[in-house]
């Protein structure tokens, strides 16, 4: 059965795409749920609607990635933090504490997600974390740690 697409479905595609899938999936699951309707002339013309807002939609949020990545970039954002003489925290710098700190110093609010920080910070000094806005832009932020 085809069927239209009205959101993303896992592995089958995004909104607007046009799916041959089994009757039974399309009619026990996808239909149900408002996750598709079926395929005809006027839902034809929907989809092509539906694609359209979407590249529109994803240009739109490729251009702020970039626009943040540019401010990210240019700068380092500085944390405080409680330290031992040999350079050793008390505590450590975790995403949370790091997505504030870039909140604060360049008004660019992130997702601890979109941080690629394995485990927190745990040493003073100067460290680069890979920050992935988007599928095709990402931006090393320098993060650099002092002991207060």
């Amino acid at each position: 059965m085809k069927v239209v697409l009205r959101a993303e479905v896992g592995q089958l595609g995004r909104r607007g795409d046009i799916c041959d899938v089994a009757d039974g999936y399309a009619q026990n699951y996808l239909i149900p749920k408002g996750l598709a309707i079926k395929a005809n002339s006027g839902s034809m013309r929907a989809a092509e609607s539906m694609r359209r807002a979407r590249e529109l939609q994803d240009i739109r949020r490729t251009e702020e990635a970039r626009e943040m990545a540019a401010r990210l970039g240019d700068r380092a954002i500085t944390i405080s933090a409680r330290a031992s003489e040999a350079g050793r925290l008390f505590g450590s710098v975790s995403a949370q504490i790091l997505c504030t700190a870039i909140a604060e110093q360049t008004r660019v609010k992130l997702d601890t997600a979109v941080l690629n920080l394995s485990e927190p910070i745990k040493q003073t000094g100067t460290h680069t974390v890979r920050a992935i806005l988007h599928p095709e832009v990402s931006v090393d932020v320098t993060v650099e740690v002092s002991a207060y």
